[in-house]
């Protein structure tokens, strides 16, 4: 989701990520792609990559760029929304539903590469795997990740992964793309200590950062 692309108020931010680092990070999960899918080689299967919105839209066109410039071989590239999957829609509120575009010929008999910014308790991937199913019949999915933020609360790890960054539960990782937010950054915010403790409405202040929520993946 677009914001100003400021720091959340309330906490103490540090860039893990600058712009360059992010650029570097997505050319080497290409590569990675590149190799584990044997797209330059005769052997190669049908490779599809579907970003999750909404940080892993712009992700997954930016991968299929770089694998074209490096193989000149075309990567289809598709979105999946995996909002009315998720296992929690009761409990939280979720942005509005995005359009799900699968690439012509369908995912039937190919690799899917499911894209995604920060991967945290796997609930996001688990959702999109239910997606898919109703989709048609993968071959093999994988999964690329530009951060690892730990807390899994699924069996569920990315094949790909940018960056693992310990995190505890309290902290967030925060995502800016520059086709979303104008920057590429990857920050690590931790809650100010005042913030932690209920407010005197009754509601628990970090709740409401609403800044790092847009970008706060699961």
């Amino acid at each position: 989701m677009k914001n100003d692309g400021s720091p959340a108020e309330g906490g103490e931010s540090t860039e893990l990520l600058t712009s360059a680092d992010v650029s570097r990070t997505i050319a080497r999960i290409a590569h990675q792609i590149i190799e584990k899918t044997a797209l330059d080689s005769d052997a190669s299967r049908p490779v599809i990559l579907l970003g999750i919105p909404s940080g892993g839209v712009p992700l997954a066109h930016r991968l299929a760029e770089l694998i074209q410039k490096f193989t000149t071989v075309t990567v289809p590239v598709g979105t999946l929304d995996v909002t009315l999957y998720r296992d929690d829609l009761r409990h939280k509120p979720h942005r509005a539903l995005q359009p799900t575009t699968i690439p012509r010929g369908g995912i039937d008999g190919a690799v899917v590469v499911l894209v995604d910014d920060v991967l945290f308790s796997g609930r996001t991937i688990r959702a999109a795997l239910d997606a898919l199913r109703d989709i048609g019949r993968a071959e093999e999915v994988q999964l690329a990740v530009l951060v690892d933020r730990g807390h899994r609360q699924l069996p569920i790890r990315a094949d790909y992964v940018g960056k693992n960054i310990p995190t505890s539960r309290s902290e967030d990782v925060v995502c800016l793309l520059e086709e979303l937010d104008n920057k590429d950054s990857v920050i690590l915010i931790r809650p100010d200590e005042s913030a932690e403790h209920t407010n005197s409405s009754g509601t628990d202040a970090s709740s409401s950062n609403t800044r790092a929520s847009e970008h706060v993946r699961d």
